[in-house]
């Protein structure tokens, strides 16, 4: 029996491997086939060996191991070992007992690897690991008895639970060593692994035998190594597994690069000059970003920015180099100095595209016009005081003929200026009539200054009627308040003077170039329509 038992292990140990499991296997090499050699240590009914290493007998096994993931690996294992007790084979324990067992052990096992991506890197050179293996055992046992001179032979079959810790050596792909140690315990109510049934004592490790199991072996790992990318050199040596097909490499399957400037020739555009990988593999002598060979300014000046030409960047496109304009962001369009910025012709420090007096200093608050004097401003003020007309007609009274000279003056001191004439009444009369001799009486003023030499597009004139009463209309000094002309001053071309203290009205010019009458006193006259009542003789303004 001891014969077959012996034989029955080594056709397992074909088929696998003992306790080691699968060592190093990997997704390209998933198989793999150990051997290994082990000594067992004894624990049971006739006393405890465990870490008693003298006169070791060893055994060995096969494993034959498929990797799963990462973290895991299963195997089929076959041992064949010796354990005896006392450990020297002569001797007997107090209670003049001996033994030898035979063990022929089979097991499925579970690797739970460590060097899993998370924990350890997967290629690591130490890998530990922890193995959970159920199986089944044959034993054949011979038994001594001092006292009684006995020999006892037995033989039996018992289901076995190994629980072990392991350390795995990568030395290459293909091949690793490793050292383990395991505990096994036999699971038999009757086992007599010292052929002794059941006087350990109570408890879990009392009830079975069990025995250590040390071993240290190696691991071929088994599979095709591929070559992923076609380019003739395996993937286990290849640095660059990646090469697109057809591209020429060198003895580590990464694409030749003639020029040593890391940029493979199959992508370099200057594959003969050292270049940058940015630029394709070609040079770049000025740093500027823009390869040489396309460089239409290849001397620029470090740390200047430029162009898809690799000139300097002009970004405001007004002719100056960013490098050298002051102005970077100037609006498109318009002319600039040689510094790049807008022109400022009188110097003022507001640029001629927003100077609305490009030729006169003033302030930018003006918009770079002059501003009017405070005396010439009273005159402005004052105008209306002086501005008179005979009664209920729109013809000026000499004395009003000074004080236009004084704004002829004034317009001609600022040509960037023009004047807005209006015209207002009292509300005696009907609307229209009022609103005709506004007209008349602003019309009157303008043409005085146009006599004068004023151009005819720097004086508007327009009549309001009694609709802009700046006193109340139910006394005689307040009406008399009421009917005025006022003169404002605005900057040509900016909105009428008139039209944003009052609102808006046609001008005379405007009305005119509509083809309309202007309105007068002769026009028809629509009376009010807010009395009933019969109006009362009209008096003279």
């Amino acid at each position: 029996m001891k014969h077959l038992l012996s034989t029955t292990a080594l056709v397992a140990c074909g088929l696998a491997a003992a306790a080691p499991q699968a060592h190093a296997q990997s997704a390209d090499r998933k198989w793999g086939i150990s051997g290994y050699v082990s000594t067992l240590q004894y624990r049971g009914d006739l006393g405890r060996g465990y870490l008693n290493t003298k006169n070791n007998i060893y055994g060995g096994g096969l494993t034959l191991s498929r990797y799963l993931s990462k973290g895991l690996d299963i195997n089929l294992s076959a041992n064949q070992s010796v354990l005896r007790y006392p450990s020297d084979g002569v001797g007997f324990t107090p209670s003049g007992n001996r033994f030898d067992a035979n063990i022929s052990s089979f097991g499925l096992g579970f690797k739970l690897k460590l060097n899993n991506g998370w924990a350890i890197k997967e290629d690591a050179v130490v890998q530990p690991y922890i193995l959970l293996q159920p199986g089944y055992s044959y034993i054949y046992t011979h038994r001594s008895d001092n006292f009684s001179t006995v020999n006892q032979n037995s033989n039996y079959g018992s289901f076995d639970a190994q629980g072990a810790l392991g350390l795995t050596f990568r030395i290459t792909p293909g091949f690793s060593l490793f050292a383990q140690a395991g505990q096994h315990v036999l699971f038999s109510d009757d086992a007599r692994l010292d052929g002794v049934a059941g006087i350990g004592g109570d408890g879990f490790f009392n009830k079975y035998d069990q025995y250590l199991q040390f071993s240290a072996g190696f691991t071929a790992n088994l599979g095709s190594t591929p070559d992923t990318d076609g380019d003739g050199v395996n993937d286990n040596k290849d640095k660059c597994p990646g090469t697109p097909s057809g591209v020429k490499v060198d003895a580590n399957g990464c694409p030749l690069d003639t020029d040593g400037d890391g940029v493979a020739d199959y992508q370099d555009k200057c594959p003969d000059v050292k270049g940058l990988a940015a630029l394709q593999g070609c040079p770049d002598a000025d740093g500027d970003g823009v390869a040489d060979n396309d460089d239409k300014c290849p001397n620029t000046p470090a740390g200047i920015r430029v162009d898809a030409s690799g000139c300097p960047l002009d970004a405001d496109n007004d002719g100056v180099a960013d490098n050298l304009d002051k102005c970077p962001n100037t609006p498109a369009g318009v002319k600039v100095d040689a510094n790049g910025c807008p022109l400022d012709r009188d110097g003022d420090g507001v640029p001629d595209y927003q100077d609305r007096c490009p030729d006169r200093a003033g302030p930018a608050s003006n918009k770079g016009c002059p501003e009017i004097k405070a005396e010439d401003k009273k005159v402005l003020n004052e105008a209306t005081k002086y501005i008179n007309f005979d009664f209920n007609k729109a013809t000026l009274k000499p004395s009003s003929y000074p004080k236009l000279q004084q704004m002829v003056k004034i317009l001609n001191d600022y040509p960037d200026y023009s004047m807005s004439i209006a015209g207002h009444t009292d509300s005696k009369g009907a609307d229209n009539f009022n609103l005709g001799l506004s007209y008349e009486r602003a019309n009157t003023a303008r043409t005085y200054l146009l006599s004068k030499g004023i151009a005819a597009d720097r004086i508007e004139a327009r009549g309001y009627g009694e609709t802009h009463p700046i006193a109340t209309n139910d006394t005689e000094a307040g009406r008399a308040l009421n009917r005025r002309v006022d003169f404002d001053p605005y900057l040509t071309g900016e909105t009428n003077a008139a039209e944003v203290k009052y609102g808006p009205a046609p001008t005379i010019t405007e009305i005119k170039a509509a083809g309309k009458p202007v309105p007068t006193r002769a026009n028809k006259v629509v009376p009010k329509k807010a009395s009933m009542k019969r109006k009362a003789p009209m008096k003279r303004k």
